[in-house]
């Protein structure tokens, strides 16, 4: 089995994947740029998590606030942020419909976006950043297994 957040990132790229604009190309990578033959798409990845104690020694469990971030990238001489509009209503959406994650997490909720582009490619590139905060729990000695 592997760690809660492993599976977390692997529900929201199942969740994501068959949208409208990006079709199939949702990768849980960020090592690899983003290639012209994944545009438009989804890149999923998590970013930082922050951990509180629950409970006593006797049963104590941690409560995880993670980062997971999900970036749309769009391709095209017209409209490009038009586009990656369209992709972050179609993630936000699909996110929402999923709350609690196939019951890995507790909640969710955006808590950012951000949206960037570039014309220094031979057509604009835009690349929207939606940052999600996913609160879930763990027995401390047991990270595989959502609570």
């Amino acid at each position: 089995m592997s760690h809660v957040r492993q599976q977390i990132r692997e529900r929201v790229a199942t969740d994501l994947t068959g949208l409208t604009t990006t079709g199939s190309n949702v990768f849980q990578s960020r090592v690899y740029p983003m290639e012209a033959a994944g545009l438009p798409g989804l890149i999923v990845y998590t970013n930082s998590e922050a951990v509180d104690l629950e409970g006593t020694s006797t049963g104590r469990n941690l409560v995880r606030v993670l980062d997971v971030v999900v970036e749309g990238y769009a391709k095209a001489t017209s409209n490009v942020d038009d586009t990656v509009d369209t992709i972050a209503a179609e993630v936000e959406t699909a996110i929402a419909n999923d709350a609690n994650l196939n019951s890995l997490a507790k909640d969710q909720i955006l808590a950012t976006t951000e949206v960037e582009l570039s014309g220094d490619a031979e057509q604009p590139i835009a690349v929207v950043r939606m940052t999600f905060t996913v609160v879930y729990v763990t027995a401390d000695n047991a990270p595989e297994t959502a609570l």
